[in-house]
């Protein structure tokens, strides 16, 4: 591990990252199985306060696997295949507004996993009302592509890509300022566009 005198800040923001999705999965997990406990038990049954119980954990574990790749650390030789990168995928889908396609085959490096999931971050922000994302990995470029019936776009957000200076961020973008970061230490840089109906981020 590096000197922490010479962690950058988007070190400093993945150890974050990685202690707090870490801490917060074994309380989550056994939230999960003192639901199926109650099920199992008779205590509750198949109750509408515990289904919502079981869904709202169920998405709460899918959001925390995926900003584990997204905001956590990535060394240098660790890989995710395919498998579990759309098992990740399907179950953010779960219940939501948006679906995805994956489309890059075997295992990729898991840095650029984490700067894929990154741009997915930024291209929802510009789908509140939702669409179907797809990624693809084409002669070492990845692009990741949004269509939906509508879209919100703020171009001085999405400048933040491009290095411009803005506004303050709100939490909720964040993957704004972390993208462009994480690619310039992986030598690639961000292209985007926007439309009324679509978005891609391509590097």
């Amino acid at each position: 591990m590096a000197d922490d005198r010479s962690l950058l800040p988007t070190d400093l923001a993945a150890l974050v990252g990685s202690r707090l999705c870490h801490d917060l999965i074994s309380p989550l997990g056994a939230i999960g199985n003192g639901v199926e406990l109650l099920a199992m038990s008779g205590g509750g049954g198949a109750s509408p306060e515990l289904q919502l119980i079981a869904e709202s954990v169920a998405n709460a574990n899918a959001r925390l696997k995926f900003f584990r790749v997204a905001l956590g650390q990535a060394g240098a030789e660790q890989r995710l295949g395919q498998p579990e990168i759309v098992a990740i995928l399907a179950d953010l889908a779960r219940g939501g507004r948006h679906s995805y396609d994956w489309q890059a085959p075997g295992d990729q490096p898991r840095r650029e996993v984490k700067s894929v999931f990154l741009a997915l971050l930024c291209l929802e922000a510009a789908l509140p009302w939702g669409g179907t994302v797809t990624f693809a990995h084409t002669n070492g470029d990845w692009f990741v592509h949004a269509t939906a019936p509508r879209t919100k776009p703020d171009p001085g957000l999405w400048a933040r890509l491009d290095g411009a200076a803005g506004a303050a961020l709100a939490p909720a973008q964040v993957q704004f300022a972390l993208l462009p970061l994480e690619l310039a230490s992986l030598g690639r840089r961000v292209a985007w566009e926007i439309s009324e109906t679509g978005a891609t981020i391509r590097f």
